[in-house]
């Protein structure tokens, strides 16, 4: 059985694009329903998460630390990615 896949949105309060793409993500993968989780990390806590993310923000990685996208959800980004993770299974 393949594992769900993980995912961290590196984020910040009160960023209407971190929200935009937390709700993109959790829409999309409904519609294909397939199970994940996603972690929420506001990068404010943390200067290195600031120094690497702070303008990138929302940016969406997988558990690799893979840079998915960022601003938005890219949809055919995640699709490529979902597909090599079912083939690499």
């Amino acid at each position: 059985m393949t594992a769900a896949p993980r995912f961290t949105l590196y984020s910040r309060s009160y960023c209407h694009l971190c929200e935009d793409m937390l709700a993109a993500l959790q829409a999309f993968m409904a519609r294909q329903g397939a199970a994940y989780s996603v972690d929420v990390v506001d990068v404010d806590a943390d200067p290195d998460l600031v120094a690497r993310y702070d303008e990138l923000v929302p940016v969406l990685v997988d558990e690799a630390g893979l840079e998915l996208c960022h601003y938005f959800l890219d949809e055919a980004a995640l699709r490529r990615y979902l597909g090599l993770q079912t083939a690499a299974a």
